[in-house]
């Protein structure tokens, strides 16, 4: 692993202009975060989503919990053993959701990033819930918001997300988008639910919200 990127810079606030409160409906192209956000290296990208908003058919939840994998040099990312999974960087572009069944029961929902210098994905760990509670409740059944999204399969089920989705550039889609959210203290700690390279300190999260799959 290349020594730049066995660490990362500390905690740190990232400024982002406020999300419209009314979501894709009522907000503007300058809410929207476009390809360009994703044509860096994963860290960068997994880190500045947290606090962001991910819209999806119906269903808004504020990003607080992310993780960052390398597709060069990551032994916990599906390119170190899917040769399936290095097509897909290679032939897709930034921004295009990569969503795979885990261990045959949860959809995780990541996105593809394509750097200049570093490629890989951001995993969606955790959303707050914030529009489209009723329709996360009838998937997710009865109890706190807070744990509506609190878990990257949880998460996926909460929004309606399932292997349909794979493949989706879904960037500047009608019901589906990223938005800019409020500025929002940012933590990191090693990467959770994996058994290699675990040890990266690689997982961002907003260490007060409720929502997280598990505290930093």
């Amino acid at each position: 692993m290349p020594s730049d990127w066995a660490v990362t810079a500390p905690a740190a606030w990232r400024e982002f202009p406020l999300a419209s409160a009314g979501g894709l409906e009522n907000g503007s192209d300058m809410d929207r975060i476009n390809r360009t956000f994703f044509e860096r290296d994963p860290l960068t990208c997994a880190r500045e989503l947290i606090g962001a908003v991910l819209v999806w058919k119906g269903c808004e939840g504020r990003i607080v919990e992310t993780e960052a994998y390398d597709s060069a040099d990551d032994p916990a990312c599906h390119t170190w053993t899917r040769p399936s999974t290095r097509i897909f960087v290679e032939t897709h572009a930034a921004g295009t959701a990569y969503v795979y069944l885990n261990y045959g029961t949860h959809w995780l929902f990541n996105i593809l990033v394509k750097g200049p210098e570093r490629s890989g994905f951001v995993l969606f760990r955790a959303v707050e819930p914030v529009a489209g509670l009723e329709l996360m409740r009838g998937r997710r059944g009865p109890m706190k918001d807070s744990q509506l999204g609190a878990g990257p399969g949880k998460l996926s089920r909460a929004l309606g997300i399932d292997g349909t989705s794979h493949r989706a550039d879904f960037l500047d889609s009608a019901d589906c988008a990223l938005l800019r959210g409020p500025a929002v203290l940012v933590c990191e700690g090693p990467r959770i639910g994996i058994s290699r390279a675990a040890d990266r300190p690689w997982r961002f999260g907003d260490p007060e919200s409720p929502s997280l799959s598990r505290r930093f």
